[in-house]
């Protein structure tokens, strides 16, 4: 059992980095943040798009490794871009160091494993709830069974998937934070109940998010098949269909500005 604390914690976020090692409260960062799981994907925009303009404020740094974050500009939409933490502890964390120099946006997106064969490799998945199969947001609001995920931004991003003329799936998924304990029986009762697919973070970022009053919005390309009598890798390895998936960060970045434009008119 997790015990639940309205108290405030021990511990604040301690921010970014600058390259000099310190953590500075002078960062500012753009208020609609990007985050992607795959270094590949990012290192990819950063390399290949010097019109976004990259520009790198710092990094966040974990007890064993750093991740950049950056700012593009994406059609006049200022945007930090940076390499997401992978698993509960680490975007929960993101999201409170990123909160501390000025985002109030953020934008998720990653692999995901598919409940439904019929789901497409490399799809596009907008959830719509998670099943909170892990203990990270438990600590961040009470104990339930599922969490809303995107309240705002469905209709804005489906406009977004319509212009580049992609097909969806919406539906529950399954957050866990034990990868090699996803079973049979746990598959079977999470696609009985509505969940189309699984992953790790989309639930912890919902309670985050809530916590520090920002908004959020997540979404997932498929990758590996769990509907199956034996596991399907597909396009689960990084480099997997990657012609394909160089389209996805600009999904993200067209939804950002779409937000920013909706700001402005506010």
């Amino acid at each position: 059992m997790i015990r639940y604390s309205e108290q405030k914690g021990i511990i604040s976020p301690s921010g970014i980095k600058s390259r000099t090692g310190k953590n500075t409260e002078d960062i500012v960062i753009p208020e609609i943040c990007v985050g992607v799981y795959s270094h590949h994907l990012f290192e990819y925009i950063i390399d290949y798009y010097p019109d976004l303009r990259p520009t790198q404020i710092g990094y966040i740094n974990t007890a064993n490794c750093e991740r950049d974050v950056y700012k593009i500009n994406f059609k006049g939409t200022p945007i930090t871009f940076y390499i997401a933490g992978i698993g509960g502890p680490l975007i929960a964390g993101d999201i409170g160091d990123l909160v501390k120099h000025g985002a109030k946006k953020f934008i998720y997106f990653g692999n995901c494993g598919v409940l439904d064969s019929n789901i497409e490799d490399c799809s596009i998945i907008i959830p719509t709830k998670a099943f909170r199969d892990e203990g990270t947001s438990q600590h961040y609001i009470p104990d339930s069974e599922l969490i809303d995920l995107n309240p705002k931004y469905i209709p804005e991003f489906e406009a977004v998937l319509d212009s580049f003329k992609m097909n969806h799936t919406k539906g529950y998924t399954w957050t866990t934070d034990a990868i090699y304990r996803e079973t049979e029986e746990k598959r079977d009762y999470y696609k009985a109940n509505g969940g189309v697919c699984v992953e790790m973070e989309a639930s912890i970022i919902s309670a985050v998010t809530k916590f520090y009053g920002v908004d959020h919005f997540t979404f997932f390309y498929a990758g590996d098949n769990l509907d199956a009598v034996e596991w399907e890798a597909r396009s689960i390895s990084g480099l997997t269909k990657f012609e394909q998936k160089k389209l996805i960060p600009f999904l993200a970045f067209e939804l950002a500005h779409k937000i920013d434009s909706l700001s402005r008119r506010d």
